[in-house]
């Protein structure tokens, strides 16, 4: 890895850890707070974000380029996270109908939130 693509993909991957720990930290106090099927619920939510932003990190991370290059590269991350995303939900909702919904969604949603915070302070 070049040291201009080391650059990029140090702050890209830190983004992904800080959305695994708030994932794991919110889950906990859910489960703590409201049971443990919510706190799972809460803990897939917050797997579907980290799982596309991870994604999206390997894809963006690898190589450099003309900027054309690195637009195609972002913008095909994105849409395959997307995809991944859509995906993950349909699979949870398939795999496990008795998941707390609202609290899926919230995790989902808290996780996705520190994502673009964080994206704030980089």
């Amino acid at each position: 890895m070049s040291d201009s693509a080391a650059g990029i993909a140090r702050p890209v991957f830190r983004i992904v850890a800080l959305q695994l720990t708030i994932a794991v930290l919110f889950s906990a106090l859910v489960a703590l707070f409201a049971g443990m099927e919510k706190g799972w619920s809460a803990a897939m939510g917050g797997g579907i974000t980290v799982a596309g932003s991870l994604v999206y990190a390997l894809i963006v991370a690898r190589g450099n380029g003309d900027a054309k290059a690195v637009f195609r590269r972002h913008f095909r991350a994105e849409m395959i996270k997307v995809f991944i995303t859509a995906v993950l939900f349909i699979t949870t909702l398939v795999l496990f109908p008795s998941a707390a919904w609202l609290w899926l969604i919230l995790g989902f949603a808290v996780t996705t939130l520190a994502y673009w915070f964080a994206l704030l302070a980089v």
